[in-house]
């Protein structure tokens, strides 16, 4: 199993925000943002400042996907 993070990216778009003012948003440092741009596991902590941050839950910026689906890029 792996991790799809393309719903905080379409969340970013539909809000007209970008990859660096998520991270200004959060205090995330650029390598975990980089993370979760390549769909890589990151830290509880760090879904939670994002979802505190765009006022959302868990499920909205992310979902668990098979590992075909996930290299696939789903």
């Amino acid at each position: 199993m792996g991790v799809s993070y393309n719903k905080l990216f379409k969340l970013l778009i539909d809000r007209g925000l970008k990859k660096k003012d998520l991270q200004e948003l959060t205090g995330l440092s650029s390598s975990s943002v980089a993370k979760l741009s390549k769909n890589e596991c990151v830290r509880l902590e760090v879904l939670i400042k994002v979802c505190v941050a765009l006022e959302v839950d868990f499920g909205d910026i992310m979902e668990v996907v098979s590992n075909t689906d996930a290299q696939e890029g789903l």
